[in-house]
């Protein structure tokens, strides 16, 4: 998809969130968007970040329609957390957007394609509109910097969430089965949480994602053949203009962690791990 074809995508999508009220992408804001396509952030995960802004300010009485770089910040957090989730650093997601050529010092994404993330010049740029754009129509206010949440606090927010779904779930499921489980651990594990420095807080952060791990097993195993493989499917489809440029086995790590998270998605299940 070129970037002019991803501005349209975007201009429908935004379109339609507007109740069919059209603000083209023009200008300016056709630069900003198009340098999002430069990046390498799906369409999907754009229009994840636009449903996020408006979730947000529904409750808010709106008289004009949103125009697109009112989202830029939930628009690159999505991303963040997109690339995140499949292993892939900002270097590596936006050079597999560019011809190979383009790639810094001739280095293929194959072989960085799953390199650790780092502060890079993408990452200041994200961090520069969430203060650009961090704000509601007409207010001019910037995004406050966000505090890394204390891990207690963490995981009160991820039992409530599991709770309500353990209540969504219902009945003697393998998932319920699961929950149940994890929220027994969890409740020990918050009692152990608070203030936790050093080897004590590595020990809490790596249980924790054996937990997240868990979950998600259970999740996939919940599903039948044909939805699992059409989310797999779906996996493999988001990450399709990625794959001429990737190695085989990053390949299919990124599609393995792209299953996890529309599973984690399709099921409205919290992330019980910690990225730090």
């Amino acid at each position: 998809m070129s970037p002019a074809e991803f501005c349209r995508e975007l201009e429908a999508y935004l379109c339609r969130k507007n109740d069919g009220h059209l603000i083209r992408i023009v200008g300016p804001v056709f630069s900003t968007v198009t340098g999002w396509a430069e990046q390498g952030i799906p369409v999907k995960v754009a229009c994840r970040g636009i449903d996020r802004y408006f979730d947000r300010v529904q409750h808010k009485p709106r008289r004009r329609p949103v125009p697109i770089q009112f989202c830029e910040a939930d628009i690159l957090d999505a991303f963040d957390e997109w690339r995140r989730a499949l292993g892939l650093s900002a270097t590596a997601a936006r050079s597999l957007a560019t011809p190979t050529a383009e790639v810094e010092g001739g280095r293929g994404p194959a072989a960085g394609a799953l390199e650790a993330d780092a502060p890079s010049s993408a990452d200041a740029g994200a961090s520069d509109a969430r203060g650009r754009a961090g704000g509601e129509p007409g207010d001019g206010a910037a995004a406050p910097a966000r505090r890394k949440s204390p891990l207690q606090t963490h995981i009160d927010r991820v039992m409530a969430r599991l709770t309500q779904r353990r209540v969504d779930v219902g009945g003697a499921t393998g998932l319920g089965g699961a929950i149940d489980g994890i929220l027994g651990r969890l409740d020990a594990l918050r009692g152990e949480a608070k203030g936790l420095r050093g080897e004590a807080r590595e020990q809490v952060v790596a249980a924790l994602a054996g937990l997240d791990r868990e979950l998600l097993e259970a999740a996939a195993a919940g599903l039948d053949a044909p939805t699992l493989a059409g989310v797999r499917v779906e996996a493999g489809r988001e990450l399709e203009p990625f794959r001429s440029r990737m190695g085989a086995d990053d390949f299919a790590r990124a599609v393995s962690a792209a299953t996890d998270r529309l599973v984690r998605e399709r099921l409205r299940l919290p992330v019980i791990r910690v990225d730090e």
